[in-house]
């Protein structure tokens, strides 16, 4: 005789447990008495014949036959939701944990706001965002989502792209009042340029394109950083030019706080939502791609848009 195969909603129950870190909570989200979201956690590891959580005063951690067991819910769950959306024709509510990833300053200027619009459209979706100043290794780090601005995307990731844009030249009145503007790429190795390590992009090189036209340019200065805010405050206060996105300069550019430099060069970067293979078929992912489609579409300067 065969044994009782966990349901979809014990899943589900225990899938709140692990996102929200406590029972208590969990049953808060779902509307049920914490006993409730209890016994059916423990029912779950009786069909499983394992100890799925650590269960302390303060907190609630995962096993590591919990961890398996939470990777294999969130997959189990997501094929239900995409089996109802495709067969039943139902509008699935995404639900569930959602690991995001992006850079320092989009991420923390553009992304995190996305989100957190994204969590008040759909609240049963719980999305965590890191931010980090090198290129993540997206299925490896057990990441679902990647914003990511720059363009190539290693081939076993799946990338749609959320919106154009592109990096510029600039720098401030003053500095150019005080050093000239330059007139070719050649004259860049005459200026303080303000370099930034950003991910996986080489320090002190930009590659440049004019129409049909593609240039790498050595640049050099006293100031680098590993951030590209702290790199654009530099330029406002007049220490050097800097190459950075549209979707940052564009406002400083309209005030007249910057000006742009050789304005036929740029350096192509779109953005970009970067997912794994495994993640193709994921309702949730899927809702909250087309949510950030939009929203990037209507927040990024029509300037980078139309190039």
């Amino acid at each position: 005789m065969f044994n009782k195969a966990p349901s979809n909603d014990d899943l589900r129950v225990f899938c709140a447990v692990v996102e929200r870190a406590g029972f208590a909570a969990a049953a808060q989200d779902l509307g049920v008495s914490t006993a409730f979201v209890s016994k059916r956690v423990r029912l779950l590891e009786t069909q499983l014949g394992a100890r799925l959580l650590h269960r302390t005063t303060r907190r609630v951690t995962l096993t590591e036959s919990g961890e398996r067991t939470y990777g294999w819910a969130q997959r189990i769950l997501d094929d239900v939701d995409q089996l109802l959306q495709d067969v039943g024709d139902v509008a699935v509510q995404p639900r569930g944990g959602l690991r995001v990833c992006s850079s320092f300053g989009f991420g923390r200027m553009q992304v995190a706001p996305a989100l957190d619009a994204l969590t008040q459209r759909y609240p049963q979706l719980r999305v965590r965002l890191d931010l980090y100043d090198r290129l993540v290794d997206v299925a490896a780090e057990g990441f679902d989502l990647d914003i990511r601005v720059g363009d190539g995307v290693e081939p076993h990731l799946i990338a749609r792209p959320l919106a154009d844009n592109h990096r510029v030249l600039c720098a401030s009145p003053q500095y150019l009042a005080q050093r000239g503007t330059p007139q070719s790429l050649k004259d860049l190795a005459h200026h303080d340029c303000l370099a930034i390590k950003e991910r996986d992009h080489p320090l002190g090189v930009w590659r440049l394109h004019n129409r049909d036209r593609e240039h790498a340019v050595k640049v050099s200065g006293a100031l680098s950083s590993n951030h590209g805010e702290v790199v654009l405050r530099w330029a406002l206060d007049g220490r050097g030019i800097v190459l950075r996105s549209m979707w940052q300069v564009a406002p400083l550019l309209q005030t007249g706080q910057l000006v742009q430099v050789l304005p036929g060069w740029r350096q192509s970067a779109k953005i970009w939502a970067v997912y794994p293979l495994r993640l193709e078929r994921s309702a949730k992912l899927r809702v909250a791609v087309e949510f950030l489609a939009d929203w990037f579409r209507h927040s990024v300067p029509r300037e980078a848009a139309q190039g």
